[in-house]
């Protein structure tokens, strides 16, 4: 890992829990169903999966479960381009309605990729809610059907989101600057 510093915070944990609570307000609606499934994308979705389930629980709404480990950044701040499954889901999704929760979408590989791969696995419909949307750095055409905050391109961390597994822990999501 190379020297860097992370005294820059971007988005404050009040921000973060005021953002969650107005996405749980614009998803509930659609959170409704008999069938309804939650899947994260690990790692770095495990934070905001939580706060959003919690939230989610005090508007009567209680999913089944599950993650996703996707890989595709390995130890780097640069994406490798290709995306690969290490862990599958547990939950059988056919014809289940599933949100996919993902920390960050970036170059909409990750998002796309397990969007394709639950539809695969037989779910009726398949909305998507990222944290964090990075725009500019876009190589696949994808929007999320929910979004935390829209940022820079920044590399970021906290909040659940890492660098070299590091920094996970932060209630705070901060920029990553190489020294």
């Amino acid at each position: 890992m190379k020297p860097h510093h992370i005294h820059d915070i971007l988005i404050s944990a009040d921000d973060i829990a005021r953002r969650v609570d107005d996405l749980v307000t614009e998803m509930e609606p659609h959170c409704r169903a008999e069938n309804f499934v939650m899947i994260g994308i690990l790692r770095g979705s495990f934070m905001f999966l939580a706060d959003l389930v919690r939230d989610l629980y005090q508007h009567g709404v209680h999913p089944r479960i599950d993650f996703l480990t996707l890989e595709s950044y390995g130890g780097g701040m640069e994406s490798s381009g290709t995306v690969k499954v290490t862990k599958d889901i547990t939950v059988d999704v056919a014809g289940a309605e599933v949100l996919v929760i993902d920390d960050i979408l970036d170059s909409g590989r990750t998002l796309t990729f397990a969007t394709q791969w639950l539809k695969e696995k037989g779910a009726a419909r398949v909305l998507t809610c990222a944290l964090l949307d990075k725009p500019e750095r876009r190589i696949i055409p994808c929007k999320a059907d929910f979004v935390g905050f829209t940022i820079s391109d920044h590399f970021v961390v906290g909040y659940g989101l890492d660098y070299d597994s590091r920094y996970r822990e932060l209630p705070y999501i901060a920029k990553v600057t190489l020294l």
